[in-house]
């Protein structure tokens, strides 16, 4: 499946999701109560993410071309605590895989796997209201795994830190259930060893990732 079939997918399915309880409830989404944003709250959202690679151009040892990283669409799961009505800390949990090509010489570099932990510090704007807006910034640690060599020997990536900046909205349906939009960017370095160090690369990756899915808030 092609990344715009699973981002379509991925939007469908968010918009049904939101779609079926604002139909599920007796009243107007515009009239229905709902639960505000207040300190102690526990949010677990479910979203679909689009995991975007930004990459900027490969230092490498293999030619005068470049590496680049298929982006992927997946399911996440993030949790969030409100330390007060306006501030949260959240955490997201996910994982992709990428498809890695080389250009000039053209190869196959195989694909890799990554779970990237990410966790912000967000400032909610105007708690009460039906809509919420947020931005936030945090630290977020990236480990590679089941990385496959595709047409080398073998292909390593070290794994470390980033630092990422978000921003979104929470639309209150009704009750504790909202429909959340976040977009996030996280700046991210890896150096690549291919051909067991007979080649090195230093990679900047910076996704962008957009995620829409529901919460449910405690």
């Amino acid at each position: 499946m092609s990344f715009k079939s699973k981002l379509l997918g991925a939007a469908l399915l968010g918009g049904m999701m939101a779609a079926s309880f604002v139909a599920a409830n007796p009243a107007s989404a515009q009239t229905a109560e709902f639960k505000t944003k207040q300190a102690g709250d526990i949010v677990i959202r479910a979203r679909a993410i689009a995991m975007v690679p930004d990459e900027d151009t490969y230092d490498d040892t293999i030619g005068s071309g470049e590496g680049q990283l298929s982006n992927d669409v997946v399911p996440e799961v993030d949790f969030s605590y409100f330390l007060t009505d306006n501030i949260a800390l959240e955490l997201i949990a996910a994982t992709t895989q990428h498809d890695l090509d080389w250009s000039n010489p053209s190869l196959d570099a195989g694909s890799v796997r990554l779970l990237p932990p990410t966790l912000t510090l967000q400032y909610h704007f105007m708690p009460e209201s039906r809509w919420s807006p947020y931005v936030g910034a945090g630290i977020n640690y990236t480990f590679f795994y089941d990385s496959k060599p595709g047409q080398f020997n073998s292909v390593k990536y070290d794994d470390g830190f980033g630092y990422a900046f978000q921003a979104g909205f929470d639309y209150a349906i009704s009750g504790p259930w909202s429909v959340n939009l976040d977009v996030k960017k996280i700046f991210l370095d890896t150096d690549v060893s291919i051909n067991n160090g007979a080649n090195t690369s230093k990679a900047h990756l910076d996704p962008w990732v957009f995620g829409l899915g529901i919460g449910y808030r405690f």
